[in-house]
């Protein structure tokens, strides 16, 4: 039985919630994220709170409630605070700007790398940090992970870029005889 299923989920003020079918959607303002659930689990919206209920007794009902349930959280969140994930650059020569919805990366590399911003995320440059903001959990994660994997942060000197809770484990170099 699914612990994370069984937990409500509290609306905040400022979200409204409807469902259509199998549809959920989530919305505040002008935004609105959609949670399709292909009728795997019974979703109602009772004083102030969104209830899941599990349809069938299977395993699989079970694992389909509690995800469905963290996907629905996620969208609440998500536009109510946001989410945000932050990465740090290391390197000499190493820079990143945002140039209109274009960042900007110099990476070492012969030429720069132009990362198209997708529509939904705010990427904002400081310094040797880049701050990738959305409603959007997924994409958020999928963003700061297409822009670390342009360089990779390296086990000798720390060069790259890394996100900013990421610790890495140093390889001690060659040493002569």
């Amino acid at each position: 039985m699914s612990r994370i299923g069984k937990k409500p989920i509290a609306i905040p003020s400022g979200v409204e919630v409807s469902v259509a079918g199998t549809i959920v959607n989530v919305k505040k303002g002008n935004k609105t994220i959609p949670v399709e659930t292909h009728g795997r689990v019974e979703v109602k919206v009772e004083n102030n709170e969104i209830v899941l209920e599990r349809v069938g007794e299977s395993k699989e009902s079970s694992a389909f409630w509690g995800t469905y349930r963290a996907l629905i959280n996620n969208a609440v969140v998500g536009l109510d605070a946001g989410f945000q994930k932050s990465l740090e650059i290391n390197g000499v020569g190493y820079r990143a700007a945002v140039k209109g919805n274009v960042l900007e990366l110099q990476l070492g590399y012969s030429h720069p790398i132009n990362y198209d911003i997708p529509e939904g995320l705010d990427i904002s440059v400081e310094k040797n940090l880049i701050h990738v903001k959305g409603a959007d959990k997924q994409a958020v994660g999928q963003a700061a992970a297409i822009i670390r994997g342009f360089r990779k942060p390296e086990p000798y000197k720390g060069k790259g870029v890394k996100y900013t809770d990421e610790h890495i484990v140093r390889k001690a170099g060659k040493t002569a005889k």
